[in-house]
């Protein structure tokens, strides 16, 4: 005979299960109401203003970087575009952003041929050096030049990871460097499947 406080224990579990079932499971950081991450106005490649409002209704992945980095940038960049091939059609309602941080070697022109290498519907957004700090700030990325040989031969010492909004445009996932293109376009997925 079955007693009532296992009836009741597996009631429980059952419920708990229940409800389990229907959170996404995430496989990066669910930073979903954070207090941070709200908004941007910036200037993408091609001359055109932007914020988070013009992309709504697309899933949109966000990191900061620049054109001469040699390592975390390019591998994020080849992880996304890895994820949005993954997504087969419904990578097109994924919309990436890579923020320059580094505005005085960015034209542009060079952020243009950068990020559209890894995938053409990229894009690159820059600020001076105000709305850059100003954005960064928003989003708690640290950044820092770091003198080389030559002036010129710079680098930037910066926070590594990537934002992910859902098609509201609410700051929902934290991706930390070098997750991979798999937890990407599982997250993504995930996001686009919710209404």
């Amino acid at each position: 005979m079955i007693s009532f406080p296992r009836i009741l224990a597996f009631a429980l579990l059952s419920i708990l299960a229940g409800c389990h079932s229907e959170q996404p499971s995430f496989q990066s950081t669910d930073i979903t109401g954070a207090e941070f991450g709200k908004s941007f106005a910036l200037t993408d490649h091609n001359g055109k203003r932007r914020s988070l409002e013009d992309f709504r209704g697309q899933v949109v992945v966000m990191f900061f970087g620049f054109t001469h980095c040699p390592d975390v940038c390019p591998t994020t960049l080849a992880e996304l575009a890895g994820a949005v091939r993954k997504l087969g059609p419904a990578g097109e309602k994924v919309q990436v952003l890579l923020v320059t941080i580094d505005p005085e070697r960015d034209t542009p022109e060079l952020l243009a041929k950068y990020v559209t290498a890894f995938n053409p519907k990229f894009l690159a957004l820059r600020g001076n050096a105000d709305e850059t700090a100003r954005v960064a700030k928003e989003f708690k990325v640290i950044y820092q030049k770091v003198a080389g040989q030559r002036p010129e031969n710079y680098a930037m010492a910066h926070s590594a990871g990537s934002y992910i909004f859902d098609r509201q445009g609410r700051l929902r996932l934290y991706v930390g460097y070098g997750r991979g293109a798999d937890v990407f376009a599982h997250d993504i997925d995930l996001l686009l499947k919710q209404p």
